[in-house]
Formats: structure tokens, sequence, C-alpha cells
């Protein structure tokens, strides 16, 4: 499809009347494990659905052009996507990862680095004099980022670490998740490789788990794919077929997501109880002006401090409605969690305080509910918990 036109068409007409044999409009699912040789000897487009599968590679088709990317590489899940791109290190790499890094991220970079599968050291991007030095000093294959940051909205300039990038040879990776590429647009911005969790806003319906690899040059697409296909990371037919369809509506989801996330947290900075609001699109948030400016939009997470500890934490959870209490993110429905018992749990005492996790610490995937339901049930839970 051609690049030149709108996102939002772009995701509604990917791989629209694909279907050559009987012109169905919307492409079938290829519910199939192999598929028959037309011609002894003669190699053929597919051949086995871990290598390469029609429905799968709509999806893939679609989500690198919304990126701006070269070919992509759908993956089970957005960890089996975090852990193709492993694939091109060496025991003796290092990533330079965030200090503030999800969980799962986290959890895969110390594991491997105990079996001396790679290394890794944890700096805080947004000093750049710091990751400069970082870089210098271990010159990392990798450099990953997290932006904004989960769960506290950090953003960090990926325009600015792409510069410094430039003096030596590590791949700049970009975690496109919290945004999708109908917000922020990392290849624009420096990226040699983007990925996402397409179990979050992609598919946007909480029903499938997945993850993509985009990358912005055929070498490094041939590599995933390569590597995919050896370690089985493959995404299957169906799960594509149902992330394409949730592709479908990603613009007009992101912008309900972040209308509604905006009043929630204007709403939440005024409460009393509400001791901080992390919101890139507020405008007294500290990560505003570079938000504004790298971003095409704000989003559809958020989270809050609230004043007391776990025992408040508690009560806003058992007060709480029209929110489900449950991890993930990025679906239709409102979610709230509680990163340092649910997402974060893996990173100890001491590298969540340094991350700025607190106990007291909510966040809230913001669904595209009624925005005043949304309000109400906030206030009235907030009220409930300072009694």
């Amino acid at each position: 499809m051609k690049s030149n036109i709108s996102k939002n068409t772009i995701a509604i007409r990917a791989a629209l009347e694909s279907d050559e044999q009987f012109g169905a409009v919307i492409p079938p699912v290829h519910l199939t494990t192999t598929f028959a040789f037309k011609q002894f000897g003669v190699e053929q487009q597919y051949d086995y659905t871990r290598t390469a599968n029609p429905t799968r590679d709509a999806l893939a088709e679609a989500v690198t052009v919304l990126e701006g990317g070269h070919g992509a590489t759908v993956t089970s899940s957005g960890m089996s996507a975090i852990t193709l791109v492993t694939a091109l290190l060496n025991p003796n790499d290092y990533v330079i990862a965030p200090h503030d890094c999800y969980g799962g991220t986290f959890r895969l970079f110390s594991r491997l680095e105990k079996r001396g599968l790679l290394r890794v050291k944890y700096v805080d991007q947004r000093d750049l004099n710091l990751l400069e030095q970082t870089i210098n000093q271990y010159q990392p294959k990798i450099v990953w980022v997290e932006t904004p940051s989960n769960p506290l909205l950090r953003v960090v300039d990926v325009q600015a670490i792409s510069e410094i990038l430039k003096q030596g040879n590590a791949l700049l990776v970009v975690d496109n998740t919290f945004l999708t590429p109908i917000f922020q647009t990392p290849f624009k911005l420096g990226a040699d490789i983007v990925i996402h969790s397409t179990t979050k806003y992609i598919n946007g319906h909480t029903d499938v788990v997945g993850g993509i690899v985009v990358t912005k040059n055929e070498t490094l697409h041939q590599t995933m794919q390569e590597w995919a296909n050896i370690l089985g990371l493959s995404g299957a037919p169906f799960d594509s077929y149902l992330t394409l369809r949730g592709l479908r509506t990603l613009q007009l989801r992101m912008k309900a997501h972040e209308k509604t996330a905006l009043a929630l947290a204007e709403v939440l900075a005024e409460h009393p109880l509400v001791v901080k609001v992390n919101y890139p699109g507020l405008s007294s948030d500290p990560n505003h002006s570079l938000a504004k400016k790298q971003q095409l939009g704000f989003g559809g997470m958020l989270s809050f401090e609230i004043k007391g500890g776990l025992q408040e934490v508690e009560k806003f959870f058992k007060h709480i409605e029209c929110f489900s209490l449950a991890e993930s993110l990025g679906g239709f429905e409102s979610l709230v969690c509680h990163p340092y018992t649910m997402t974060h749990a893996p990173l100890s005492s001491e590298d969540k305080k340094k991350a700025g996790i607190s106990e007291n610490l909510i966040r809230i995937s913001v669904g595209i509910e009624e925005e005043e339901d949304l309000i109400k049930s906030l206030l009235k839970a907030l009220e409930k918990t300072r009694k």
C-alpha cells in the first residue's frame, strides 16, 4: 500500500481485496501448518507456517508501513519480540537499558546476563551526559529505549540518543508499545529497530498475545526472520488475523484513549488525596515539552501516587468501579494496577526505589468507556479511600 496516505487509511485498508481466488474483501485466515508444492524441486513463497504465512505477512506489512520501516517480523508475544532482538548479541556484547525498564525486560536481561549470554548496564537515559559516558565506556551493541516509560511515563530524547550513537556501531532499539505509530515514529528519530507488544494497543481488544519487530533495513530484517524461524518465535495465523482486525481501528481508539486520559489526569492533579500525577499531556508535567516535540500525541497511559501506603492502595482498589484490577494495558477497557507488586515485581526493592516505583503508585490504562463514568468512579474510590 502507498505510504503517502494517512495512517488511519493504511490501517483500515491493510490487505483488503488481497484474496485472488474468490475476491473476498477481508483477507482470509490461512490456518495451515504446511503448503503444497505446485512443482517438485521448485521453491515457492510459502512452504511451512513457522517460516512464513500469508496472514502473518499481512499484519507485518501493515505495521511496517505505519512505522515507516523496511520489514517486520510478527512474534508470539511482546516478550518473544524482545527475545528475538537479543539474538543479535554475542556473550560479551553490552546492552544499555533504562534504569526503570519494564519488569519483563529486566527479568529477561538479568537472566541472560547470569547465564553469560549478554552484559547489561541500566542507566537513567534522561541524563544524556551520563548515557554518553556509559556508551563510551562500554561500547554497547544495543541501546534499549522505552519511551514513555512504564509506569512513570518518563520521556527520553530519542533523537539526541541517536546522535550520540552515530559515533559508534550500537543499534538503537525503541519499544513503541505505549504510543504506537499513531503517536510516535521512532524511525524518524533515528531508531534502527522498533518493537511492540501487539497484545496492547495494536490489537486493542485484550484477546490476543503477540509482538512485532520492525527494522529499518533489509539486513536486520533478514536476521530477525531467520532467528524467528530458528527459535520458533513466529506468531500464529489466527492471532495475526485478530491483531490485524484490531489494527484497523487503532487511530480511532488512540485518540479516544488520549482524550479521556487527559481528562482523568486533570481531575487527579486537583485531588487532595493525590500526591503526584504522571502524564506528559499535562502542561505541568516535567516531560511535557519533550513529549510535545517528539510525539504526535500523549497516549492513554497515566500513573499517580496516592497519599498513604499499601493500606490506602488496597482500599482504592476495593472501591474502584468501571476499572478492572489487572496487568497489561492498551485494551478498550480501563485497567488499574499496582506496579510495585504486579508489573514490576521482578525488580528488587532497591531497584524499585532507584526507578522511582513506590508502594503508593497506581497505574491506569485508560479505556474508551464514557469519560464521565470513569471520572465519577475515580472520585468515588478516592473519597472512600480517604474515610
